[in-house]
């Protein structure tokens, strides 16, 4: 089930410029695509109590919070539905059914092990679950993906090193380690070492950052992490060095439309700096977070955005190139999105 939240109007040949965009999806959580109803068909599977009286209750919970830790309360009460292997891959199932309905042709989503195996999941069923669902969710709707592995940095950094150790008989199907959680009071300089041993390994790396955080939290990242990219990241247009910066070195920012202003990074959609950034050279994207809490999938934000900022043709084409550049897939797969994010900018003929 879609989430119910309303979906921005667009009219024109901008909306069917967005219906048509081969969209890459950079920054979107599997257990934020949990949406009740599943969630509760999962916890009645596993006989799991759930802390609220109904699916429609925990949808009302999903869409009154007010900061990112009233969010990870009902996100993480969501997360305690997920058991098994099977449910993992109906999990990944279900958002991938999503993305196809919206065009998303190659996504890299995030998970969290430290929030199953915490519980006692098992890692191979988290990780074996979320692989067998992309790769039917290839089979089925095309799309191709590559599948971080991210850490809680609300957890102590030797939990992460555990973590990684934990993951090695799964690292050749893994793309990249990122960084999530809460922002403010843990630094990314104590996770340097688990990302050095997780690059020697084979594995590109990404942080979330630039949220919560102030910009200097995005320079911090960039130095201690080495990151490719910088999940948000959108802060860093609060200064001007740090985003002359971002430009000439090329590091793609994941930026969340709606999630940033549900929570209150920014009061209102037209204070996002997402053209701002773009028109400074940033290779800033579009994308969708915790679509089962923030407003709706990346066809949504695409949606919101373009109608807040006045966004052309060009500067939405740009979005799309971005996140197409600063994916992981192979040359190849860069190429065939290319090729059909060109005849969308044609007009689809």
């Amino acid at each position: 089930m879609l989430s119910d939240a309303p979906r921005r109007q667009l009219a024109g040949p901008i909306a069917a410029l967005i219906e048509r965009l081969p969209k890459v999806e950079l920054h979107v959580h599997l257990e934020g695509t949990l949406e009740p109803e599943l969630a509760y068909e999962l916890a009645a599977r596993n006989g799991i109590p759930m802390p609220y009286a109904s699916a429609a209750e925990m949808r009302r919970a999903a869409m009154e919070f007010t900061s990112l830790q009233s969010f990870l309360d009902v996100y993480y009460a969501a997360c305690a539905a997920l058991v098994t292997r099977a449910d993992f891959r109906d999990l990944t199932l279900a958002y991938l059914e999503r993305a196809n309905a919206d065009g998303v042709r190659h996504v890299e989503p995030f998970f969290d092990p430290q929030t199953h195996t915490d519980r006692g999941v098992a890692i191979d069923d988290v990780i074996g679950g979320i692989l067998d669902g992309l790769a039917e969710g290839e089979r089925r709707y095309g799309i191709t993906s590559g599948l971080i592995m991210s850490f809680l940095r609300h957890l102590p950094p030797e939990a992460a090193d555990v973590t990684l150790s934990a993951a090695e008989p799964w690292l050749d199907r893994l793309v990249a380690v990122g960084l999530d959680s809460s922002e403010v009071g843990f630094p990314p300089e104590p996770f340097a070492g688990t990302f050095a041993r997780a690059r020697s390994l084979g594995l590109k790396a990404v942080a979330h950052a630039g949220e919560e955080g102030e910009a200097e939290l995005v320079a911090r990242t960039l130095d201690a992490l080495a990151v490719s990219r910088v999940d948000h990241g959108v802060r860093a247009a609060e200064d001007p060095a740090l985003v002359r910066r971002l430009a000439e070195c090329g590091v793609t920012l994941t930026a969340c439309p709606n999630s940033n202003v549900r929570l209150r990074v920014f009061p209102t959609m037209d204070r996002s700096p997402i053209k701002r950034l773009l028109d400074a050279g940033v290779a800033v994207t579009v994308n969708s977070d915790d679509p089962a809490y923030f407003g709706g999938y990346i066809g949504d934000n695409y949606r919101a955005i373009a109608a807040a900022l006045g966004l052309t043709a060009a500067e939405l084409g740009r979005l799309a190139a971005n996140a197409i550049n600063g994916s992981f897939a192979s040359a190849e797969r860069k190429r065939e999105l290319f090729d059909e994010l060109a005849l969308a900018l044609a007009g689809g003929e």
